[in-house]
């Protein structure tokens, strides 16, 4: 019987695994789905897997998934009556949005004044500050020219890190150890900005040299409810990119813990958040510093999910159609270790795409292993999209457990025919530093170019 949603149609407006992963919480609660499509992916099993299936462009991103007239008309002609945008592509499209909101569908996010709120880290900050969150020392505005930068980061101190105000996924930031290289990187840093995100803006914090990344899942129903469902470790970093992340994070003090969760309420409640979302910090020793909001589903919260039993997708689409949170934070319980690892089909050291055909797949069972991925035997890896082809997650009592169930199920993994990043996984699981929790958000980066001298 179908759920009592208020949704009777969704679209997925993405690919790849989040698009089966939506498919799968639709099916659950008894919600129609489409598809949307390129030309290169035709054959992809969320196009296989959905109720409907609508092509939306050529193979170009920019043409197909990224094509808002498009990608609404699809959900026009379908009768869909709610988009759900993953992650990536326009999860965070304010436009998207609010072309959707003038057609009479919903979009399965925030409000696109909160996108706009979280969109821009300037205006994130501010929203932090407000709500009494802690901030590194930084530039309170954008910086205009490179002088000024200079100006602002004497200020601070060195070193300092440039960030794009509109930036994401670790691009649009350049690290300055003082004021002759903070002088090379600004118009480098700005134009890289310009060409990813369409604006140029930047602004100055202080740079910690190894922090952890601490980041909090909440979920807000727009009414000043709001729920942290833990927190997870995402250090395991290379060049701001995640490679391993688990739930909850390891070795916080219990003090430590509580303040970073109650922060991540405290700032989901003053904005009067409605959906879920992630706040995430950067951490070292016992303080913590606010650092953004991502306001989608993330690609790690399958951790999150296994240590609290909540689907997470669900609770999203319920959020969306205007329902309350259907329960209360002590209603949360976190119970036992995940650790997720990103397989990604690039080549493990230098990180160079790999696209091609997967002549061999075999994905392993047993007990405390889930798999979300979008491959197969015989699948062709595109060279247009993200390299993101699987996520391999394993649950057990506890950390040590966790990681040993991780080294079997990474030796069973097996994908031929294309390079992935599974050998780097497991080397670095093996790797004293992190199984003692010696990592913070430069190890791989440091660990990669002492293996490379």
């Amino acid at each position: 019987m179908p759920a009592d949603v208020g949704f009777s149609k969704i679209l997925i407006a993405n690919r790849g695994e989040i698009a089966l992963r939506v498919i799968r919480a639709c099916r659950e609660l008894g919600i129609g789905t489409v598809a949307i499509y390129s030309e290169a992916d035709r054959n992809a099993l969320h196009v296989r897997f959905a109720d409907e299936s609508v092509c939306v462009g050529p193979p170009q991103a920019g043409l197909s998934y990224l094509n808002i007239p498009n990608v609404v008309t699809a959900a026009e002609i379908t009768g869909a009556d709610a988009v759900h945008p993953g992650y990536g592509f326009l999860a965070e499209n304010i436009a998207f949005a609010n072309s959707l909101g003038s057609h009479g569908i919903h979009f399965i996010g925030p409000h696109p004044d909160t996108l706009a709120t979280f969109g821009d880290k300037l205006s994130a900050k501010e929203a932090a500050r407000a709500a009494g969150l802690p901030l590194l020392p930084g530039s309170p505005s954008s910086v205009d020219d490179v002088d000024q930068a200079v100006e602002v980061a004497q200020g601070i101190g060195f070193p300092v890190i440039l960030k794009a105000a509109f930036g994401g996924g670790g691009k649009g930031m350049r690290v300055a150890q003082d004021a002759a290289s903070l002088r090379r990187a600004f118009e480098l840093t700005s134009a890289e900005a310009q060409a990813a995100f369409g604006n140029g803006s930047l602004f100055l914090e202080r740079f910690l040299p190894a922090p952890r990344h601490i980041e909090v899942q909440i979920a807000g129903d727009g009414r000043g409810n709001a729920l942290h469902f833990g927190e997870r470790d995402c250090s395991m970093q290379r060049r701001h990119q995640k490679i391993i992340e688990e739930a909850p994070a390891p070795n916080l003090s219990d003090d430590l813990r509580a303040r970073i969760r109650a922060a991540a309420v405290r700032l989901t409640r003053h904005t009067r958040y409605q959906t879920v979302g992630t706040c995430e910090f950067l951490v070292e020793g016992d303080e913590f510093w606010f650092l953004e909001v991502n306001p989608r589903i993330q690609v790690e919260h399958p951790v999150t999910e296994q240590v609290t039993g909540v689907d997470l997708v669900q609770l999203q689409i319920r959020l969306a159609a205007g329902q309350a949170l259907p329960m209360t934070q002590d209603q949360v319980s976190i119970r036992g270790h995940a650790i997720e690892v990103r397989v990604n089909a690039e080549d493990p050291w230098t990180f160079m795409p790999s696209p091609g055909k997967v002549t061999g797949y075999h994905a392993q069972g047993g007990l405390g292993v889930r798999i979300d991925s979008a491959i197969h035997e015989g699948a062709i890896i595109q060279p247009f999209y993200d390299s993101l082809v699987a996520k391999l997650i394993v649950t057990a009592s506890d950390r040590s457990a966790a990681i040993r169930r991780m080294g079997w199920a990474l030796d069973e993994f097996v994908v031929e025919g294309i390079r992935t990043t599974l050998p780097l996984q497991r080397a670095l699981l093996a790797d004293d530093a992190f199984r003692d929790i010696g990592f913070h958000t430069r190890f791989i980066d440091q660990w990669l170019a002492a293996r490379a001298g």
